[in-house]
């Protein structure tokens, strides 16, 4: 097993909440709901968000009587998550672990891995995920992987981005490699008279290289659909891949 191509824990720190936490939970009940629909979700299922971050889906999950696992590498999410947890009154079992290592047999219902959480390791680390993720399922079970749509990245590509928050900024100057089908950044974050740059490397993924993987993971039926539901098209600017065991 290799090291992580990127820095998933120092990029998914304060700095991001600061700058992004706000315009998620804008969304969080929206995407709550395309996940429960689209793995036809019930309360008392047996649920595991994989990268779960800081427990936006996640504890959302346990309020609507979800019996959730968050997993994630990032200690200042899982921080965030459990406080959140608390806060709403809802139990969710936070785990501080790298997802290549999970060793579940037949557990989980659901397994969901939802916004750009997947890509962060080299393609046999990534396609090992999967297959662990396709062990830790029951039989039946459903696993939504939910990304980027990659032709409408390619159509919407710019080099880089700068995003305020209250006279901080943080801005992402990146380039796609056409070998690896990464994407290559650095982000420089100026918060209270701090200069700080990190760099990423984010692989990008059509659905057809997904579907592949998929199966080659052990799953037997694998879905596409767009952030609308609908089956998707290079239109859509999300891809939730929706596979079966």
């Amino acid at each position: 097993m290799s090291e992580p191509v990127a820095d998933t824990a120092a990029l998914f720190d304060d700095d991001y909440l600061y700058f992004f936490e706000e315009r998620l939970e804008e969304v969080s009940d929206a995407d709550t709901d395309r996940i429960w629909k689209v793995l036809d979700l019930a309360p008392g299922m047996e649920v595991l968000d994989l990268g779960c971050g800081h427990g936006r889906i996640t504890n959302r999950l346990a309020e609507r009587g979800c019996r959730v696992t968050g997993l994630d590498l990032s200690t200042t999410f899982l921080k965030r998550a459990r406080e959140t947890a608390a806060a709403r009154g809802v139990t969710v079992d936070y785990l501080h672990e790298d997802m290549r290592n999970m060793t579940w047999s037949g557990r989980f219902d659901r397994i969901v891995n939802f916004g750009n959480a997947f890509g962060f390791f080299d393609d046999a680390d990534d396609q090992r995920v999967l297959a662990r993720v396709a062990q830790a399922l029951r039989p039946g079970g459903r696993f939504l992987l939910e990304t980027i749509n990659y032709p409408r990245y390619l159509r919407d590509w710019q080099p880089s981005s700068v995003e305020e928050h209250h006279g901080d900024l943080v801005a992402d100057v990146h380039r796609l490699d056409p070998l690896t089908n990464r994407s290559i950044a650095t982000r420089t974050t100026i918060r209270d008279g701090r200069i700080r740059r990190e760099p990423s490397s984010h692989r990008l993924h059509t659905y057809t290289e997904l579907r592949d993987w998929l199966r080659g993971a052990g799953f037997t039926s694998i879905d596409g659909f767009g952030e609308d539901g609908a089956p998707l098209t290079a239109e859509h600017r999300r891809a939730m891949v929706v596979a079966g065991r």
